[in-house]
């Protein structure tokens, strides 16, 4: 995949949204923030520190700061572990006591709306709103400064869309998370967006407030030139 002239900056407390059709390299873009996939060119800065450039001990400190949910929130848990493994496996990485671990993480599944009656389940055994709510309760527990949301919706029915989409707002009210919102969904970008970056052809074709994109959108409209995804 071919970036180019690819240039955006991530603030706690605001929404970035990352819109274009499926191919443009808006994974991609993600993959390289979060290091899984290496740039040819280019640096990622996170709290001034180059990621692809500095030490591992710097590194695990400034990729704590940006996690990522997954579009496909159940294939990202571990199939042979529990809900309760998985976020004890994740609250081992922190350095937390051990007799505090427990009742963290009984307190952020309450923050996302769950309960400890799925500790025995499998990702399998439960829903995909819970999956996508157990995912986000993996990243709270690493206490991140900026999340990556990967189509958080698109697996989801309408009534648990509207659920996750309240939650992201008040967390993002009380604990200022910056959002990177990847979608392909315009009437989402739009809603849940400060600012809007379009990609096509693997490019940014426009940078902007929401209220300047849907402006953007509406005149590619009156002209047959509708911003297509």
């Amino acid at each position: 995949m071919i970036l180019s002239d690819i240039s955006l900056e991530l603030n706690k407390g605001k929404t970035v949204g990352l819109v274009g059709p499926s191919g443009v390299g808006k994974t991609t873009l993600a993959k390289i923030i979060m290091r899984l996939e290496k740039p040819t060119k280019g640096r990622v800065f996170v709290n001034n520190l180059d990621i692809w450039s500095t030490t591992k001990e710097e590194q695990g400190k400034s990729l704590n700061k940006v996690q990522m949910v997954f579009q496909d929130s159940q294939g990202s848990l571990n199939p042979k572990k529990t809900i309760q493994q998985s976020l004890f496996e994740t609250a081992n990485l922190m350095d937390i006591d051990l007799s505090d671990r427990g009742s963290l993480i009984l307190e952020i599944l309450d923050t996302v709306g769950l309960s400890s009656d799925i500790f025995c389940r499998y990702p399998h055994q439960i829903s995909g709103g819970q999956n996508q709510r157990v995912a986000l309760a993996r990243i709270l527990i690493l206490e991140p400064e900026y999340i990556i949301l990967d189509e958080p919706t698109s697996a989801l029915d309408i009534a648990v869309q509207a659920q996750m989409l309240e939650l992201l707002n008040n967390l993002q009210k009380e604990m200022n998370f910056g959002y990177l919102l990847i979608s392909h969904n315009i009437p989402l970008i739009e809603y849940m967006s400060d600012t809007v970056i379009a990609l096509d052809k693997s490019s940014i074709i426009f940078e902007g407030s929401t209220k300047e994109f849907s402006e953007f959108n509406l005149l590619k409209n009156k002209n047959n030139l509708r911003y297509k995804l």
